[in-house]
């Protein structure tokens, strides 16, 4: 990521998958780990955001041992248990070095594979601090580039209880990123339906390639 792209030399970006709800449409069963045309969904995630990162870390709260098997760090949050994903969100900018955080959720297996630099085309064009995914309808909170200096900020509403993303990003300068041409990125995995539909996807697509 610290690589030239379009002659513009962009800043370090940690990425960090949230991996630590407790899926409660789903059973309560991990998200991540839900076999998805024959792979855990999260190796899908991966797959796709991992090269866009110079850095990732899995947020998880459990299994953290089988996360751990992908070679990259995995943080349990460092407030209380399953508080959402400001908890996640906190937690990485208290562990990387990166300037940036790139963000997206462990059940969103066919995001775009330039999300990174798109996120931070839009952070640019408005001199932002935050750029948020929008799938042309409506926001789509957990998929965002995010500056780490925010720290101090993300960790103060969070030891005063705040849980709200919609609320914190507010309190900044934030600006959206237009990702209406890829709508099979928000496709994500809430219910068992869910899961048989988008696997129809994924095999779908790789059956294009």
């Amino acid at each position: 990521m610290s690589a030239q792209s379009n002659d513009t030399m962009r800043p370090a970006v940690a990425g960090l998958i949230l991996a630590g709800g407790r899926a409660r449409r789903m059973g309560g069963e991990d998200k991540g780990l839900i076999a998805l045309a024959g792979r855990p969904m999260v190796e899908h995630v991966l797959e796709r955001f991992g090269p866009q990162v110079d850095e990732v870390l899995i947020n998880a709260n459990r299994n953290s041992e089988h996360y751990g098997r992908y070679g990259h760090r995995v943080v349990a949050d460092v407030v209380g248990d399953y508080s959402g994903p400001l908890a996640g969100m906190l937690t990485a900018m208290l562990t990387v070095d990166q300037p940036w955080l790139a963000v997206v959720p462990c059940d969103s297996p066919l995001l775009p594979r330039d999300l990174v630099e798109r996120l931070f085309q839009s952070i640019q064009a408005e001199s932002a601090d935050i750029a948020v995914a929008h799938d042309g309808n409506r926001l789509q909170p957990v998929i965002a580039l995010l500056k780490c200096s925010l720290l101090p900020d993300l960790r103060a509403f969070v030891d005063q209880g705040g849980r709200k993303i919609d609320s914190w990003y507010a309190q900044h300068r934030m600006v959206t990123t237009d990702l209406s041409d890829h709508p099979e990125a928000f496709v994500n995995v809430n219910t068992p339906d869910d899961r048989l539909e988008l696997e129809q996807r994924v095999m779908a697509g790789s059956s294009a390639r």
